[in-house]
């Protein structure tokens, strides 16, 4: 590794020692090293012999001599699983320092940009030592000046704020209905615009006109006509696209579908004598074909309905004109979560309140799956820990006639491509979900081998978090998927589609792919709170953009269907491969 990569290893350490409230000493030594790094030349293993390292830090030599010797920063990896997603994300909000985070997430318990816009809103921001309003409103100012920039917002957050402005449109006099439309209406996983068409009673001109006049909007282009872009205070951007009743259906159809997946529908109907103009459909004589809804518009162009997760001009046009698109899963079809952490290791509720909330929803299971004992600092579970938590489920399970809790648990996968723990520990758990969480620097091949001989494993049910991915903050590791999805259909091994907003992994481009080699998919919430469960919902949105019917997802099957396939998985001999090119830690 190169100086100035290692400079900026450490600049990170040294900022989330800072976010989890280490005293500043602690995190001086990576910096003052990091400066150092940065203004040298040469290769990491070159400086250590010429002595450079060793005039650092003990605690700074440590992460160099990591660095020469895998290419990772154990200390840098650790740190990043022990911090929440939306506090990594926070430190893109210009004038914001990780100590000034590490503050407002101790004093409000705020994990995420938008809980921390509308703290900042809301007085509890101001009201914090050593922050006030002055404060408040440079924090609100730093956010909007982070999306001015065109930076993308997570899925939730902009549908939150969409609704709110859908909210403003729809109470509006002349508007008879409004809907959202674009990326958000396809659910794409980070939104950059927000876009909502409206039908007006009166001239659709003037009623885009008196919104644009609205509360907060500081930027208008296109005044004076029906299609309007709004920029608000907070920084958001709004396409606001006014027209009649008889328009609305096209005009929803068109402001929804990307640019592709329009053109090859309006080819279609071309084909038939149709034509799209504006946002009217005119048949071979000109004459306006009257639209009632999205549906009709498929119809005459011989097609099957295509849902607008789907409008993204990757072969769903084809598929429908082939009469070939699934039924989509709903969130209706989940029979119960896997991916859930209780008190016992990271996460914030206990067994019998997270196994309450899961019936409330109507499940009829919950998977219990705490960090595996290499991921100490999660509170990773040692044998005596499994041994308590065992015996509380099975006091929680004796509470419930219609419902069970199932032990299971989120093993590291190791460098060299073992799960973590012994052979009679994995056998106590009713499912192991094998998740990478160290080690994310491996060139691809040795990370697909290690996932590879992971999935040898018969007690591996599911592959978590399959690229380690965290939306805005950390790229995807290395790894070839598809050697990894192909053997995951041939073994019976489901790949998570983790349902945390932060990461939606795996992406949902590669969903189809999966279900193309046989392979299930889990949806996970990686639920840390009782709240955490509903994001089945988001992840049953990101399922249905990537394809999958209900029969494609692990968790649609109810609990005697699921527990027959890790019994068939448990059944099959451990495979032993001829090599294995992961480095080994030694463990």
């Amino acid at each position: 590794m190169d100086a100035r990569s290692a400079a900026h290893v450490l600049e990170q350490v040294a900022a989330l020692l800072a976010l989890h409230g280490e005293p500043a000493a602690t995190a001086k030594p990576f910096t003052a090293a990091a400066r150092r790094l940065a203004a040298a030349e040469g290769d990491l293993a070159q400086l250590d012999r010429t002595g450079l390292l060793r005039t650092f830090h003990a605690d700074v030599q440590a992460a160099c001599l990591d660095l020469i010797e895998t290419g990772d920063s154990a200390l840098l990896e650790r740190l990043r699983e022990d911090t929440p997603e939306g506090l990594l994300e926070m430190l893109r909000i210009p004038g914001l320092g990780p100590s000034r985070i590490h503050r407002i997430h101790a004093g409000l318990h705020v994990d995420s940009v938008q809980e921390l816009e509308e703290a900042a809103r809301d007085g509890r921001l101001a009201a914090l030592p050593r922050f006030g309003a002055r404060m408040a409103e440079q924090v609100l100012q730093g956010i909007a000046s982070l999306r001015e920039q065109g930076s993308p917002v997570l899925y939730p957050h902009a549908l939150a704020e969409a609704q709110r402005l859908l909210a403003h449109v729809r109470a509006h006099p002349e508007v008879e209905r409004a809907e959202l439309a674009g990326t958000l209406r396809r659910t794409n996983d980070l939104v950059r615009e927000l876009d909502i068409v409206a039908s007006c009673r009166s001239f659709p001109a003037r009623v885009a006109a008196s919104i644009a006049r609205g509360p907060q909007v500081r930027e208008i282009t296109g005044g004076g006509g029906r299609a309007i872009s709004l920029r608000y205070t907070d920084g958001f951007a709004l396409n606001l696209l006014c027209v009649t009743a008889p328009e609305f259906a096209v005009a929803l159809w068109r402001a929804t579908g990307n640019d592709a997946h329009v053109a090859e529908v309006r080819a279609l109907l071309a084909a038939r004598g149709y034509t799209v103009a504006g946002d009217h459909i005119r048949d071979s004589d000109g004459r306006d074909v009257p639209i009632s809804d999205e549906p009709m518009i498929y119809r005459l162009a011989g097609l099957d309905f295509v849902s607008p997760e789907l409008r993204e001009g990757l072969g769903e046009v084809a598929t429908s004109a082939a009469h070939g698109l699934p039924e989509l899963v709903r969130s209706g079809d989940i029979h119960g979560a896997l991916h859930c952490h209780s008190h016992f290791s990271d996460g914030e509720a206990t067994i019998v309140d997270l196994a309450n909330a899961a019936r409330a929803r109507g499940w009829g299971y919950l998977g219990i799956s705490d960090h595996s004992q290499s991921a100490f600092y999660a509170g990773g579970l040692d044998r005596e820990s499994i041994v308590r938590q065992h015996a509380e489920i099975d006091a929680v399970n004796a509470m419930f006639s219609d419902f069970r809790v199932l032990k299971g648990v989120e093993a590291d996968i190791l460098p060299c491509g073992r799960v973590d723990y012994d052979e009679a520990t994995l056998d106590s758990f009713d499912y192991v979900i094998a998740s990478v969480h160290s080690r994310f620097g491996m060139n691809a091949q040795q990370m697909t081998d290690r996932v590879l001989k992971a999935m040898d494993d018969p007690h591996v049910t599911i592959i978590g978090h399959p690229t380690g991915r965290l939306l805005l903050t950390r790229e995807p590791f290395a790894i070839h998927l598809d050697a990894v999805l192909e053997k995951a259909g041939a073994v019976g091994v489901a790949m998570e589609l983790n349902a945390d907003p932060h990461r939606l992994d795996l992406d949902w481009r590669f969903l189809k792919s999966a279900k193309e080699f046989g392979a299930k998919i889990e949806i996970g919430p990686d639920a840390h709170a009782i709240a955490g469960l509903d994001n089945i919902e988001l992840g049953v949105a990101m399922a249905r953009k990537g394809w999958l019917a209900a029969g494609d997802v692990l968790n649609a099957l109810p609990l005697n269907a699921f527990l027959d396939v890790v019994r068939t998985r448990r059944a099959m001999p451990r495979r032993t491969p001829a090599s294995v090119t992961a480095v080994a830690s030694g463990r």
